[in-house]
């Protein structure tokens, strides 16, 4: 058991489902967005943004006052002999998502991201470049401290791993309304990232598979 309780995962999920959702990825990129005139700039400042607010509240609520370092939540390095098992995941995760794409295809009337259109109608090596640090550096970063690190670990000592890898995917997947034409492939990615924090005990090898995955996805939509 780790020395966290509900009070701190309750007051994070309250962080990300009330506070980033509402406030910053609604309010606050309302007003980059008219700052800057452009969904994928603006897009991309709401994520740097997004990842200042969850770190800075994960050190603050659980990490701080706990008197524990990052490596508490998986940052730390992980034996070489693995970067195969990343090759793997990273795989598993494009056939799985490609199969769930298609699976999902039938749903339609879904929202879409607006820095992916906004890339999509503006393909230039500047464009692609944000689009690349944007998704294939801040998210995988954030994302998996957070959503692995913390959420997944805190789930892992109190039920089992099937269920906390579950709960987690499904948590990361509701994160990422209302772009709900991603959201299937969020929960299998989810699933990918938590075993491979679990296989690991590092958060890195996940950030590598999901900043490879979410780059290939950019340069697809570059060509789309």
């Amino acid at each position: 058991m780790d020395r966290w309780t509900w009070r701190e995962f309750i007051a994070l999920l309250a962080l990300e489902f009330v506070f980033v959702i509402f406030v910053i990825k609604y309010e606050v990129q309302s007003i980059y967005e008219r700052w800057l005139g452009n969904s994928l700039y603006s897009g991309t400042l709401t994520g740097l943004t997004i990842a200042i607010v969850l770190l800075s509240g994960l050190y603050f609520i659980a990490l701080r006052p706990k008197k524990v370092s990052w490596t508490e939540v998986g940052v730390k390095g992980f034996n070489a002999k693995l970067w195969w098992r990343i090759a793997v995941w990273t795989l598993i995760l494009i056939v799985l998502s490609v199969a769930t794409l298609y699976l999902t295809s039938f749903l339609g009337n879904t929202v879409d991201n607006s820095k992916t259109e906004s890339l999509k109608q503006n393909v230039t090596l500047f464009t692609i470049a944000i689009g690349v640090v944007s998704a294939g550096i801040v998210s995988p970063f954030y994302e998996e401290i957070f959503y692995r690190g913390f959420i997944y670990r805190w789930l892992r000592v109190r039920v089992s791993t099937g269920l906390a890898i579950v709960i987690s995917s499904l948590i990361f997947t509701l994160a990422h309304f209302p772009t709900t034409n991603a959201m299937p492939v969020n929960f299998v990615s989810g699933i990918v990232f938590a075993w491979a924090y679990e296989r690991t005990g590092s958060v890195v090898p996940g950030m590598i598979v999901h900043g490879v995955f979410n780059t290939i996805a950019v340069f697809l939509t570059t060509v789309s």
